[in-house]
Order: structure tokens, then sequence, then C-alpha cells
């Protein structure tokens, strides 16, 4: 990791809490509001640094992670009473509900402002925007890989990679996910296949019926092993966005022993009783076979019926060229950066929806290290462009957690001025409080979670 690198990513990082927390308090000054503290990191820990700019109170905290602006509504002075009379104008809770909508948006508004800056910026800079594909090629077929020992006629090095199974391939991710899913013997099958390898059994065993175990002892014919059905998914699962859903069922841990014995075998002889419907989930589970175009020398050429192994590694060793849209001029570079924002903002309002839901697991939650190394690994081995790009999609990421309508958060807050509009009257503020004190604690404790997955990943080498 290089420290210099590393550096530049933690004060990118730090900017983006400055921007939003920056963004509550100029809305709370306009509207002629008091704001008592302007906090760098969570106040848990020791405070590295303090100063007082008239009224305010600057920190900084040995905890990082986060900030926050203080109203006097919230506090006391130190004698115990409170800062402002309850009727002053100047007290957030004293302000008309628009009013306090602005103050408490504004961060994540100027997040979102800050995340199109820097994203105007890195065009006006390199003249450039990732469109989100790469060109992949192969760059070596490995010494006696499975492709090389069993397709001697296929790949060659410097191929590049046009589609699988029909789907574009602009990523490595994405060839990947196609061999890993289609390997041989993955223990699952699909019930239609089982059931055309039931009505095989049953033509070639007359005397054999499908309700009735089999005895011990009986040697009974086998129908040729068959392929499963080719993969065939949407370009959303394909890139990791959604969840691969098949139409398959589980081998027993029988069928899978069973599974093992009969490979490649013409008849069997049963060790034990068993049932036709055992042996033909048995027999269905084989390899989804792949379809794998590639370019060479201009031409395009197809290899089809490519099986994965077990393994689910075919013994290429893959590289990417990330393709770039060239970007000039004030109006293009203005339309341009607001589509790459769009564009990823929705893949990240798609990939909080998987986590909500399940889809992605809570493992796979990261926070600031992880932000921290990955960042500085990109500005490291990338350049200051995606550097730049990665900060934008963070600021972008801050805007949309502090919106969730989760109590501590801008969108908790935001929900109680609703749910006030509702009903038509002020909710009560001890209740209130005592909900967002019991969120505020649950969200260190997923900041625990997050920190403990960040170490973890790094000890494990994920990144």
């Amino acid at each position: 990791m290089n420290p210099v690198s590393l550096i530049i990513m933690i004060i990118l990082i730090s900017l983006l809490v400055l921007v939003h927390e920056w963004g509550h308090y100029i809305a709370a000054r306009i509207f002629k509001v008091k704001v008592t503290k302007f906090g760098i990191g969570m106040p848990i820990g020791p405070t590295l640094f303090k100063t007082k700019k008239g009224d305010l109170e600057i920190l900084v905290h040995a905890c990082l992670l986060g900030g926050y602006v203080s109203f006097p509504d919230d506090e006391e002075d130190k004698d115990g009473n409170e800062i402002l009379p309850k009727d002053s104008p100047e007290r957030l809770m004293n302000q008309p509900a628009i009013k306090r909508a602005v103050i408490i948006s504004a961060g994540v508004i100027m997040n979102i402002i800050f995340a199109f800056f820097l994203i105007v910026l890195a065009c006006l800079i390199f003249h450039k925007l990732p469109t989100g594909r790469a060109d992949v090629f192969i760059n070596e077929v490995v010494k006696d890989g499975f492709v090389q020992k069993n397709y001697p006629d296929t790949f060659e090095n410097g191929d590049k990679i046009l589609k699988v199974n029909g789907n574009n391939i602009d990523s490595t991710y994405k060839f990947i996910f196609y061999v890993q899913n289609s390997k041989t013997n993955d223990g699952k099958i699909d019930p239609e296949i089982a059931k055309e390898n039931l009505n095989k059994l049953l033509k070639l065993n007359p005397a054999l019926s499908e309700n009735e175990p089999v005895k011990e002892g009986t040697t009974i014919k086998l129908p040729n092993k068959t392929p499963e059905k080719t993969l065939v998914v949407s370009d959303e699962v394909a890139k990791g966005l959604d969840k691969l859903e098949l139409n398959e069922v589980q081998l027993s841990e029988k069928e899978i022993n069973l599974r093992d014995k009969i490979e490649n075998n013409t008849t069997y002889k049963t060790e034990t009783s068993i049932t036709l419907n055992e042996l033909a989930n048995a027999i269905s589970d084989s390899y989804k076979p792949l379809d794998i175009t590639v370019e060479r020398g201009g031409s395009e050429i197809e290899f089809k019926n490519i099986i994965s192994p077990k393994e689910g590694v075919l013994g290429l060793s893959l590289s990417s060229v990330d393709i770039y849209k060239d970007v000039r001029g004030i109006k293009n570079i203005l339309k341009d950066s607001f589509n790459y924002m769009a564009s990823s903002t929705k893949y990240m309002c798609y990939g909080f929806k998987q986590l909500v839901t399940g889809k992605i697991p809570a493992s796979e939650m990261h926070g600031i290290i992880a932000i921290a190394k990955i960042g500085s690994d990109i500005i490291q081995y990338q350049g200051m462009l995606n550097g730049l790009l990665l900060t934008a999609l963070i600021s972008i990421n801050l805007a949309i957690i502090n919106l969730l309508p989760i109590p501590a958060l801008d969108g908790g807050h935001l929900m109680f001025i609703i749910i006030e509009k509702i009903i038509g009257r002020p909710l009560n503020e001890g209740a209130v409080e005592n909900i967002s004190k019991i969120f505020f604690i649950l969200l260190i404790f997923l900041m625990v979670l997050i920190l403990f997955n960040d170490i973890w990943a790094l000890i494990i080498g994920k990144f």
C-alpha cells in the first residue's frame, strides 16, 4: 500500500464529511438558526482537536466515522441551563417544518453537488469518463490447464473474449461468473432434466418401477449422461447486481455419492436399496455447456460445448482494459457527468435494495477502512481520475445512506417531520429523543460490525 495514495484517499474521505456537515451549517445560518458545535468524526473516545470561532465550537474526534453539527435544542451550558430560551427563534425546533427539512436535507444536497463537482473536475482534467465496460483478453492459456488438456484447438494467448452464451463480456467478473456457475457436478439439478432421465431409466429397465425401491445387487442399465441446460441470465445477474435464481434443487448426500459412483458407467449394480428417482437425480447432475466467442486477428471464432470442470476454473489467465469515453467541451462535460452520476446512483440504490432484502449478505458490508484501502490502491495503480470518481461515488453513497428513514440519520429526522405534518402537531420531544438514542446505539453496533468486516477482509487478503 502506497502511503501517499492512502493519505490522499483519507483526505478526500474527510472532505466528504466536511462538505456534508458544512451543508447543514450553511443552511442553518441562512435561516438564522444557531449552531453550537461542528464535529468531524463521532464523539466516541478522545477529542484530537478543539477550537472556538465565536459561539461555534469546532471539534475533531479520534473516531473519524461520520460527523455532526449540534444545535442549542440538544445542549445545556456548563451549569445545566438551556443555552437559548425555549421560545428563541434561533432554535431549530422553533422553525417551520419546511425550513427544518431544508436544514436537515442540506448535508445530502451538498454531497450530491460535491459528487457532481468531482466528476466535472475529473472530466476537465482528464477529458474522459469510464463507460463501466472493459475489453477482456486471454493473457495466457495456463500450461496443463483444463482447456489446454481437453481442447487443444480452442483458445490462444491474446484472444479477446466477446461473448459467453450469447451475453456480451465486458468485465472479467462476467466471464468468471459464467465459468463458476456452469461447473461440472455442482450438486444441483433441473427437475425437468431429472424427469427426462427417470423416463429413460424406465424404458431401459422395464422390469423396474418408479415407485418401488430397487433391491441391493440389482444391475440397472444407465442412459448416456447428457449436459444440463446452458446458463442464460440477465445482464444484471451476470454483473452481480442481482441474485442468480435457477429452477434447481439440491442433491441429497446419498444422491451425490451415487452420482460419483456411476460416473461414466453404462450400468450400475446397486450396493444398497435405492429408488429410480434418486438414480435419475444422480444422473442429472452433469455440467452446463459454455459457448464462448472470441476475436482473433480481426475474425470472430465460436467455441461450443466447453465444459467447466468441478473446480470452476478453465485454466485461463485473464486481463482487461477499461473502455473510456472521450469527453470535451463544457456542454458535453456537464451532460456526461450528470449521466455518469445518475447511472452510478441507480446501481448503488439497486445494491442497497439487494442488501436490505438479504440478497447480498451482511458480511459484504464495508466501511472507511476498506474504502481507504481500495481507494489508495485505485489512486496508486489506476491514477487520480479513478480516485476522484471513486470519491464522487462515495459522496453519493453517503447521501443515500443519510436519506434512509432511520432515526439518528438525516432521513430519520425527515421522517419525523413528515409524520408531524401528517398528524398536524409536533411530536413528543422526549419520545423522539429516546428513539433516536436507541437507533444511535444500533448504528454504533453496525459500525463495529462493518469495522470487523474491514479488518477481517484485510487479514484474509480480500482487497
